[in-house]
């Protein structure tokens, strides 16, 4: 299997080495950001991060993982995140509503 069913990588050691840290864990978080997106509505990778009581870096990619396999989506919406930077505000594919 390969990138974005499992965690992807660049060509080093750490980066591979974090990678296959993360494998056994990925398709839980993915499932847990999923929920969270189901049981919280539309949200930033920030707030999804805050509702899981995880850090964003286990999140954003998870989250790439999941738009690259048609799961979730852009809705349009975009809220400020803890940086002050505006972000997309995620939603799955199967809804519509847009808060």
């Amino acid at each position: 299997m390969s990138y974005p069913n499992t965690p992807g990588y660049k060509d080093n050691d750490t980066s591979k080495d974090a990678a296959k840290d993360i494998e056994l864990i990925a398709p839980t978080v993915r499932a847990k950001v999923m929920l969270s997106l189901f049981t919280c509505g539309n949200q930033t990778a920030d707030e999804v991060a805050g509702h899981l009581s995880l850090s964003i870096l286990t999140v954003r990619p998870r989250l790439s993982e999941l738009r690259l396999v048609g799961e979730i989506k852009d809705s349009g919406v975009r809220r400020l995140n803890k940086s002050g930077k505006m972000a997309k505000v995620w939603k799955l594919t199967n809804e519509e509503n847009e808060n």
